[in-house]
């Protein structure tokens, strides 16, 4: 059994108030990751120089955006 359906189990046999609980921690769960993940990228925001962001975009253009069918 997977971890996640492990949960599933454990949440099926809470009662109401439990699942209320269980659901506005996991709720507080994601509000935490998504403030992380927005602090993450406010510390990054404005490192690059123009020319380095330029320089980056080039390169993921040139490199990055094509399939290669035989590589898959």
């Amino acid at each position: 059994m997977s971890k996640l359906e492990a949960v599933v189990e454990e949440l099926k046999a809470l009662p109401p108030t439990g699942l209320a609980a269980a659901a506005d921690f996991i709720h507080q769960l994601k509000a935490s990751d998504a403030a992380k993940r927005e602090h993450a990228l406010d510390r990054a925001f404005g490192c690059l120089s123009a020319d380095e962001a330029d320089a980056m975009e080039r390169a993921i253009t040139a490199n990055c955006e094509r399939i290669d069918a035989s590589q898959w």
